[in-house]
């Protein structure tokens, strides 16, 4: 049985309510918060799919209020919550409390650029910003040399999952960028680690979904900041053709930045062609025909010192990709405009919806079956949705093995996202397509590992985490024995 949005709604403010008014007379710490609001906050995310009332939001000042919080032993669980943008409850607590990363910004003073003999580094409280790292490094004239594409993510929740984009290929995800934390762990204690100072904590926590600490501070690689880029879009119909040219640029230090998209519909299309709107009927024919295209987005940074030379070094890069012919629109922008392209999504009021997102890494052995299975064999049937779908490749050997993440077991792997959009509570022909794609995976024996993963019983758990399982477990009993940490990610609160 299905309900309305409105009845849904109703019914969750309702619990929320209540709930509020039978925590209210029993506050277990000044800075909890147990108001109808604080607890709406603390039960939602951007997934908008999973709903999980905490007993109340902690909103710490200092990282002694996390401490004493985690060593009281009240609460059952605690999640760390930076800008929400978990998709299936990740990171909330039911009947324990979410901690709101960002009251700790509240003093302001909480990223330095600083200068060691090794180099450039920001240090950075967990709950800031991306894009206000970027603002701050970029007026020292550095800047961090991998992303995520959205940059309103807080720096902790990156840096718990991987936090990857175009440039992950070159400089690998933004947890291989990182050279010290400081962390609370799930047994109250404040430590600061590093490669070679507590590095049982310092790799398990990046990566690691929350499970073995919360991060308070990060010292992150800085380099000299491009001031501009150069920009192409390219278009192909062919996915061969495709693979082979994403596989080439990241093989080599010709560019900066390498991303594909697939492109499943006229709307999306038109986005490819917009500089050629002659063009676009064409591309819409084809489409039809063969019911999805591909598309690669390639960058080139550049300064005042190369600006006499990119034009040529560019043209001569594209001279050797195979894509449509006249279906390239090349830009030139500012490298903060590049980096703050997706712009602040958190500012903008739209209707309010669902994102049943999966996330995958594939091995490059299988992805002409999943190409032939999925991408062009499930995706173009999927005519009720709207989303971006991204696929692109990645050198396995910028990843450190060490670190909680897991990627597939081949030199090169491709990253998917299909990031689903839907009207709110009308997600579930998706996760059936999703769960559609997994059991296609394991009928043709493709070993994908999720991203952000959307997991739910342990032995799936152990299945994704494949050899590093014995060391998760490890350092689960190392540093949060009582299973207090992050309980959204179902892995030790699982059947």
């Amino acid at each position: 049985m299905s309900c309305s949005i409105s009845t849904l709604s109703i019914l969750l403010s309702i619990l929320i309510i209540i709930h509020s008014i039978r925590s209210a007379a029993n506050p277990s710490a000044p800075n909890i918060r147990n108001d109808s609001d604080s607890l709406r906050k603390g039960s939602s995310d951007y997934g908008n799919i999973v709903h999980e009332i905490p007993t109340g939001v902690l909103y710490p000042s200092t990282e002694k209020d996390i401490i004493d919080l985690i060593r009281s032993r009240s609460p059952l669980t605690v999640a760390a919550r930076g800008r929400g943008h978990s998709v299936r409850g990740q990171a909330m607590a039911g009947g324990g409390v979410v901690v709101d990363m960002t009251a700790l910004g509240g003093k302001g003073g909480r990223i330095q650029i600083s200068k060691s003999s090794s180099g450039m580094y920001a240090d950075v409280g967990g709950e800031q910003l991306w894009i206000d790292v970027l603002r701050a490094a970029v007026a020292e004239g550095v800047a961090p040399v991998s992303w995520t594409d959205y940059v309103y993510l807080s720096v902790g929740g990156t840096l718990s999952n991987a936090g990857i984009s175009g440039q992950a290929f070159l400089h690998g995800p933004q947890i291989a960028n990182v050279v010290e934390l400081d962390v609370i762990t799930g047994k109250g204690e404040f430590m600061s680690c590093s490669r070679t100072r507590n590095p049982e904590l310092f790799y398990g926590v990046l990566g690691g979904l929350g499970q073995f600490g919360i991060i308070t501070r990060a010292r992150i690689i800085l380099d000299k900041a491009p001031t501009r880029v150069k920009w192409a879009k390219l278009l192909y119909s062919n996915f061969t053709t495709f693979s082979r040219d994403q596989e080439y640029l990241i093989s080599n230090n010709c560019s900066n930045y390498v991303e594909g998209f697939l492109i499943t519909n006229e709307n999306a299309a038109n986005e490819w062609t917009s500089s050629s709107p002659s063009r676009q009927d064409d591309v819409a024919a084809l489409l039809k025909k063969q019911g999805i295209l591909y598309a690669i987005e390639l960058v080139k940074y550049y300064d005042n010192q190369t600006a006499a030379t990119i034009d040529e070094e560019f043209e001569t890069l594209l001279k050797e990709l195979k894509y449509m012919s006249g279906y390239n629109m090349t830009t030139d922008a500012s490298f903060v405009d590049f980096i703050a392209r997706v712009g602040n999504l958190d500012n903008e009021t739209p209707p309010l919806q669902s994102h049943p997102w999966l996330n995958l890494f594939i091995p490059k052995s299988g992805i002409f079956d999943f190409n032939a299975g999925v991408l062009a064999g499930m995706l173009p049937k999927l005519n009720h949705t709207s989303g971006i779908f991204i696929f692109y490749p990645l050198n396995r050997n910028k990843w450190d093995e060490r670190m909680s993440a897991v990627v597939p077991d081949e030199e090169v792997f491709y990253a998917l996202s299909l990031l689903h959009s839907t009207p709110q509570d009308d997600y579930h022909y998706i996760d059936e397509f999703n769960q559609g794609i997994l059991e296609f995976c394991r009928r043709k024996g493709i070993e994908v590992k999720q991203y952000l993963p959307n997991i739910k019983s342990k032995q799936e758990w152990i299945h994704q985490f494949g050899s590093k399982w014995p060391t998760i477990q490890k350092r689960k009993a190392m540093f949060d024995p009582n299973t207090i940490l992050s309980p959204g990610q179902r892995i030790f609160n699982s059947a």
